[in-house]
């Protein structure tokens, strides 16, 4: 099973961790931070409030955000909204796997959004895969921050996401394909914001050392910012043409 932390909760982790992840970065202007290419177009569907479609290679997700809206009183928080994400997969059913990418991109979308603003009230997320070739996970979340983008929801920073796959030699590879995912020995994904560059979310599978894990950390804070470049273009260049 993939584990899952929150940075959240791990404060005295991350403090800890934070001098030697800078001194990472010094090191790494060299890095194979290489993206695949980016694609966005947002408001594709007419029905949610937002909605997106992110394209990392050929991993495509279609996004779409509804609320704030009426909750189930089951699922009410009486000083603050309710989030729910649910993940389709191509084909099939959702498993034990979407599960827990739901859980990461419910803990960041809950770590981004100003939620005491729209107490007793939902904020449901759903993201549809369309096609997976690597690094789903991150697609899911830059998916799902553009649909809350594009749905005007009140956020205290925006998020992106970032993968890194450890091959068998060492090599820290940035957005890994498929076939770089299974051929890794470690699968690492960090959700970023665009504030601190601060980690808000990691999920990893496999085996790796403190060290790796400190140098995946710090090259997926300095990915992020062109992932946050991209979000500036693709909002500048869809308001350019309606004003």
């Amino acid at each position: 099973m993939p584990s899952l932390w929150c940075a959240q909760n791990n404060d005295a982790y991350m403090s800890a961790t934070r001098g030697s992840c800078m001194r990472t970065m010094m090191e790494l202007d060299q890095s194979s931070s290489n993206f695949r290419q980016f694609g966005s177009e947002q408001s594709l569907l007419s029905k949610p409030d937002g909605s997106s479609t992110f394209v990392q290679g050929d991993t495509s997700i279609l996004a779409g955000v509804y609320g704030p809206a009426e909750v189930k009183v089951s699922k009410e928080i009486y000083d603050r909204a309710t989030v729910e994400v649910l993940i389709q997969p191509k084909m099939g059913l959702p498993g034990v796997r979407e599960r827990a990418r739901e859980q990461c991109v419910r803990e960041t979308c809950e770590a981004a959004l100003l939620l005491t603003l729209h107490p007793r009230s939902s904020v449901t997320v759903i993201l549809q895969v369309i096609h997976d070739d690597g690094s789903l996970l991150s697609c899911c979340l830059n998916a799902a921050c553009m649909a809350l983008m594009d749905a005007g929801l009140p956020m205290s920073h925006l998020f992106c996401s970032v993968t890194c796959a450890i091959s068998k030699e060492g090599q820290i590879i940035t957005d890994p394909t498929a076939r770089q995912e299974k051929e890794s020995r470690a699968l690492l994904t960090f959700a970023i914001d665009s504030a601190e560059f601060s980690v808000l979310m990691s999920s990893t599978t496999g085996s790796f050392s403190v060290q790796e894990l400190q140098q995946c950390i710090a090259i997926s804070q300095k990915a992020s910012e062109q992932i946050f470049q991209f979000y500036r273009d693709s909002v500048k260049r869809r308001y350019s043409k309606i004003i």
